[in-house]
């Protein structure tokens, strides 16, 4: 068991693709002398929408977050881990425990598995159990891993058989930095996962239920997909920060692009081709090109136009 839970420690790399895309400028109704319509080039980083699937092994079923990935899928445990590694959830259990097993020493020696380091487990708190289970105790947890600090909770679930209870713990972890936006889904999901086969925990009996038909199943869903758009539109925004520098850098040593300070603040930095050495805008989001010095396109105009100055990053 040991050796398997080492998986949940593998650092995966997981590449967020977004791509440049053009827009049209909007129509000048009729541009003076030397003086002619250009089209930005703009930024769009629309996030993609995103759900829980569900998955099914060879011993549980299970929703995953897309993107995240089976670790261990064996007879007394399954593991499922975040792209980036710094988050997971497992379920795993044992049949044949003595009556009297107290839920904390349980819990104790599942996480042990992971070799955490000052490993601190919270005081039990009555908690609903899942699907096959007469009840359950909830705990949070912190710990390190090679001084890494991380955080999350756990519940142990109990079923009693005969002389004896099936023990099963429900985790959901990640790093400690991280644990504020997956709090509110991933104990949720971690709770998805059901036994299917009687083997699983090496006892008897499915404790199988219906994820499509599960309302902690839906919530998981709509609670991960508010995350996940907050998440994405943060990387949206993170990437538009500092994007603007390297497209600069980029673009302007390929003589693609060349980038300009909107004049009237309506927003980011505008990158427009290399065409024309002069630009101007509108507060209506039109803009110019020349190669003339002398133009002027307020000549005439009704509309007032405004000299665009290089962008500094």
């Amino acid at each position: 068991m040991g050796g398997d839970l080492q998986d949940w420690r593998v650092l995966l790399c997981a590449a967020l693709l977004l791509g440049f895309t053009g827009s049209p400028a909007p129509a000048v109704a009729q541009a003076p002398r030397n003086l002619f319509p250009v089209k930005p080039v703009v930024w769009d980083p629309a996030p993609p929408d995103r759900s829980l699937g569900i998955g099914n092994g060879r011993f549980f079923s299970y929703a995953l977050p897309p993107g995240w990935r089976v670790g261990e899928d064996g007879q007394y445990a399954l593991t499922l881990a975040a792209p980036d590694s710094r988050a997971f959830t497992v379920m795993v259990g044992n049949a044949g425990l003595p009556l009297d097993h107290p839920c904390g020493r349980f819990v104790h020696d599942k996480l042990s598995a992971l070799k955490p380091e000052n490993l601190q487990i919270g005081q039990p708190r009555k908690a609903a159990p899942i699907a096959g289970f007469a009840h359950a105790y909830q705990f949070d947890v912190t710990y390190s891993i090679r001084g890494v600090a991380c955080r999350g909770t756990v519940k142990c679930h109990v079923a009693p058989a005969y002389d004896t209870v099936v023990m099963a713990m429900t985790a959901a972890l990640s790093e400690a930095s991280q644990w504020p936006g997956y709090a509110s889904w991933l104990p949720l999901v971690a709770e998805q996962i059901s036994a299917t086969s009687g083997a699983a925990f090496g006892r008897r009996g499915i404790m199988a239920q219906n994820l499509k038909d599960s309302a902690a199943y839906a919530e998981a869903a709509r609670q991960y997909r508010d995350w996940s758009r907050r998440t994405w539109q943060q990387v949206a925004d993170d990437r538009n920060a500092s994007q603007d520098r390297k497209a600069y850098q980029v673009r302007e040593n390929l003589g693609a692009v060349q980038t300009y300070v909107n004049p009237f603040g309506t927003g980011a930095p505008v990158q427009l081709p290399t065409t024309y050495k002069y630009y101007w805008s509108d507060d209506q989001g039109g803009f110019l090109g020349s190669n003339d010095p002398s133009a002027n396109p307020n000549l005439g105009s009704t509309t007032e136009w405004k000299r665009m100055a290089p962008y500094n990053p």
